[in-house]
């Protein structure tokens, strides 16, 4: 059983408040769990889990497109892939400590079930259609942003700073200035906006939801400026 001061931990953990807290329950409930209680009509996670995959695909999907003006069909479909992985998804249940909110089977949870990367992929896409049945739209896509998207755990992750950082070496001793310009948004869908410049120059502007996102997307544009920049001085 889930008590209610486990319930508030993971909620503080992926900051919202349910509403319906018998979502979440659901979210959490492996079939493994459920068999065992053999209660007619109570549910297993797999139907919210359905419903979180598709919504995971729409958001990934939009995200991509907004964000890589650039890249073809194909790319975005590989990129897509790689950030919606059964690993990816797993790493991120992992960073809100999912596995110790599950709710499994005696024999499951002795064999290790609550850290296995299956049922944690599929644990956190349930979750994904609990909140968006909870909280609508805006809610699930800023959740999905901010521990999936950009959240590094993707494999189409590139640390485009350090590249930057690479391309400019050598080239100049200037030294490379990120700066905060801009905050919209309301608190649960807050957006940054980040300039990078070079000699008080500024060569690139990323937003993000986050500080860090916003200064990746930013080095990635000052990339694309820098490849076609001869004068250094």
């Amino acid at each position: 059983m889930l008590t209610d001061i486990k319930i508030k931990e993971l909620e503080g953990k992926i900051g919202y408040t349910f509403k319906n807290k018998d979502l979440m329950i659901l979210a959490l409930s492996h079939s493994s769990y459920v068999n065992e209680l053999a209660v007619r009509n109570k549910q297993c996670n797999e139907r919210i889990e359905f419903l979180g995959d598709a919504i995971l695909e729409m958001v990934s999907s939009e995200y991509l497109y907004k964000t890589r003006p650039q890249d073809k069909e194909g790319v975005m479909s590989k990129q897509r892939a790689a950030l919606v992985c059964e690993k990816a998804l797993s790493t991120a249940a992992r960073a809100i400590s999912l596995g110790n909110y599950l709710l499994l089977g005696k024999g499951e949870a002795a064999n290790g079930g609550s850290d296995r990367d299956s049922i944690l992929a599929d644990a956190f896409e349930a979750m994904i259609g609990a909140l968006y049945l909870d909280g609508g739209y805006e809610v699930v896509k800023a959740f999905v942003i901010k521990h999936v998207l950009e959240s590094g755990n993707g494999g189409t992750f590139v640390d485009y700073k350090s590249r930057f950082q690479e391309i400019v070496q050598g080239k100049t001793s200037a030294k490379i200035v990120y700066e905060l310009v801009g905050e919209t948004g309301p608190e649960h869908d807050r957006k940054f906006e980040v300039v990078v410049s070079l000699n008080g120059v500024v060569l690139g502007k990323g937003v993000g939801h986050n500080k860090k996102s916003a200064e990746q997307n930013a080095a990635m544009e000052a990339i694309s400026t820098t490849r076609r920049k001869t004068d250094w001085t």
